[in-house]
């Protein structure tokens, strides 16, 4: 059964009930394979009211993304100008950094509808169905030295957290290193991935994922004392087209802000944005484990840690907790 005319039927009954006998009629089909047809829509970001006397009736249709809208409506110079729009990947990491490697520009971006196996920092599954996110990779080019590398995470989330606080109006902070969190819960992630050559940058590829539309139900149980998205905290079903153009207009200024006067006004940004400073916590870091309170940023983009003797520790890499009760 095709998907495009199941969903002709539904949208010629505007919002009224459709018996699934009445269906399998129409498109000559069992009614079994109706069941099948809409559990498969479902997985794609439909949803339906489903009753015994009356049938189905659509509910809820994803916007789908389109690469015409996102260049009509992206006001970057370069960031987002060209756009690989996909329905379905593994990583939309890997794909852009097939296309770095065959020289695509600084700013070409890859964005998928649906990763099957979307990652986080350190090997972490993230959860990105189809129609409700923003799952999206870009090439950067820098021209920093290649131990600058982790102060473009911070450019990063920075730009993120300003453009989704204007777009959604929602109270956004930055956890240290790259997660933006409402309200202690995780809506978004960064990893960026650098390959180098004789100590200078080739390219970053900066993915970045936006738990924009996905509801409780899309969220393993477990995962819903630290996960949310924008749709979860508001109530409000979001213009993906609006916030990847917003985004790609803030973070393309204050990525070439940082590289025509460098990290310092970036860091007072961060600071500013950061829910992670001045409050205990627990860095669970691959050389061990510090404890202490957060009090800055160094230079390097790394966080300065105040230990309980008085000590600050840097620390370039880690998991940041609280301490337990």
């Amino acid at each position: 059964m095709d998907n495009h005319k199941l969903l002709e039927l539904f949208e010629e009954r505007d919002g009224q009930f459709v018996s699934g006998e009445a269906i399998s009629q129409e498109l000559h089909v069992s009614r079994t394979a109706v069941w099948k047809q809409i559990r498969k829509l479902e997985l794609l970001g439909y949803q339906f009211e489903a009753s015994r006397k009356l049938g189905y009736k659509l509910v809820y249709k994803p916007d789908r993304l389109s690469e015409e809208e996102l260049a009509e409506r992206n006001k970057a110079r370069s960031f987002g100008r060209s756009v690989t729009l996909l329905d379905e990947v593994d990583s939309t990491q890997e794909i852009a950094r097939a296309l770095a490697e065959e020289d695509a520009p600084e700013g070409t971006l890859v964005i998928a509808e649906q990763q099957v196996k979307g990652r986080g920092r350190m090997g972490r599954e993230w959860v990105s169905p189809s129609g409700k996110g923003i799952w999206m990779s870009m090439v950067l080019r820098p021209q920093v030295p290649i131990h600058f590398a982790p102060q473009l995470t911070l450019v990063t989330a920075v730009a993120l957290c300003r453009s989704l606080t204007r777009v959604t109006g929602l109270q956004i902070g930055i956890k240290w290193p790259n997660d933006l969190q409402i309200n202690g819960k995780k809506i978004s992630g960064i990893l960026l991935e650098s390959a180098a050559e004789d100590e200078r940058l080739r390219y970053v590829i900066a993915g970045i994922g936006i738990s924009a539309n996905l509801e409780t139900g899309d969220y393993p149980e477990e995962m819903l004392a630290k996960a949310t998205s924008l749709r979860i905290q508001s109530g409000t079903v979001y213009d993906r087209t609006a916030i990847i153009a917003d985004f790609m207009e803030e973070w393309e200024q204050l990525y070439w802000l940082y590289q025509r006067e460098g990290f310092e006004k970036i860091a007072a940004l961060w600071e500013a944005l950061s829910v992670s400073l001045h409050r205990p916590a627990v860095l669970i870091t691959p050389q061990g484990v510090v404890e202490g309170v957060p009090v800055g940023l160094h230079s390097s983009g790394a966080i300065i840690v105040e230990q309980s003797d008085g000590t600050r520790a840097v620390v370039f890499s880690a998991d940041m907790g609280e301490p337990s009760a």
